[in-house]
């Protein structure tokens, strides 16, 4: 493990995107250290640079965590290209540029898998950013991504700051978005079999041949690995942080039926298209660190069915 621990106790954490999901488990987490986390009073634009640098200089957080971002499905990516590059390209760099100004010690900024090329050699090292093509169908977001990384590690090099990145892979959990027009694979599939089940269908549709493998992890374990990150990890590169494990999406669909108690067929819509064939990032260098994920797929996917269930009154 590279570079010096940073110790929490004391300090002032805020967390950009408190109100997330990622952010939402990175409050959870932090409440077993000994620091302060401090979030708005009322919103803030983060994609308002006078909005950003006020509230971050009116706070003076010690350690910031960059979990704000516009995200979505495939759809929703392919929908609003404009607004998923421009909102996380302001998000990331209000936040960190007005953490620079402030003095802020340590600030780790997460991005997605998304950022590595579509054909990547599998499972995806951190060494493969930049060396290839990405997935036509999220281009946006990852450039976005690919930017917040690249402010990072510019400014460990120009002034000497302990800025790091991580990436996470497909997350879920408490607070996930289960909108079907704006939701990644998971939750969609959750609510497409809560709802077949509720009125009875017969079977659920899924987009494309099911083929696509991905990886998952409960963003409470995500949570878990940012928190370690920040007080052991101080180095150039970014870190992957994922299962190390990937299924299928028909796998998925399946483990999701069971976790629902809902027995119908699955329907294969072929003119959907399929997205990155296989995306499985490396663990290795996560757990060269000591870390590994503690909560497993089936258990997670019931996790996070009891938190839609009691939070659905609130998306109608």
């Amino acid at each position: 493990m590279s570079g010096p621990t940073y110790d929490l106790a004391g300090k002032k954490v805020y967390v950009a995107g408190h109100k997330g999901m990622v952010g939402s488990a990175l409050v959870r987490r932090l409440a077993a250290e000994k620091c302060e986390v401090i979030v708005p009073s009322t919103r803030v634009d983060l994609r308002e640079q006078s909005a950003v640098r006020d509230w971050i200089n009116a706070s003076r957080p010690d350690a910031v965590l960059v979990a704000a971002a516009k995200v979505g499905g495939i759809l929703a990516n392919d929908t609003y290209p404009g607004q998923f590059l421009y909102d996380n390209l302001m998000i990331e760099a209000n936040v960190i540029e007005s953490s620079r100004q402030v003095g802020v010690e340590k600030l780790l900024f997460l991005g997605s898998s998304c950022i590595y090329p579509k054909f990547a050699e599998q499972p995806i090292t951190e060494g493969a950013l930049l060396t290839g093509p990405l997935e036509p169908t999220n281009e946006w977001y990852a450039i976005a991504k690919i930017a917040g990384i690249k402010l990072c590690q510019a400014y460990r090099k120009e002034y000497g700051l302990d800025y790091i990145s991580a990436m996470p892979t497909n997350l879920y959990g408490p607070g996930d978005n289960f909108d079907l027009t704006s939701s990644h694979v998971m939750p969609a599939l959750i609510r497409k079999a809560h709802e077949a089940k509720r009125v009875g269908a017969s079977s659920i549709e899924i987009w494309g041949t099911g083929s696509p493998r991905r990886e998952f992890l409960h963003v409470d374990d995500l949570a878990d690995a940012c928190i370690m990150l920040l007080k052991n990890y101080s180095g150039h590169e970014h870190v992957n942080i994922g299962s190390g494990e990937d299924v299928t999406i028909l796998e998925l669909t399946e483990m999701v039926m069971k976790a629902i108690g809902f027995d119908g067929k699955i329907i294969k819509d072929e003119t959907k298209p399929d997205g990155t064939p296989r995306k499985l990032m490396s663990a290795d260098k996560l757990r060269s660190m000591g870390w590994r994920p503690s909560i497993g797929l089936f258990e997670g996917i019931q996790s996070a069915y009891d938190w839609f269930l009691e939070n659905k009154s609130a998306m109608a």
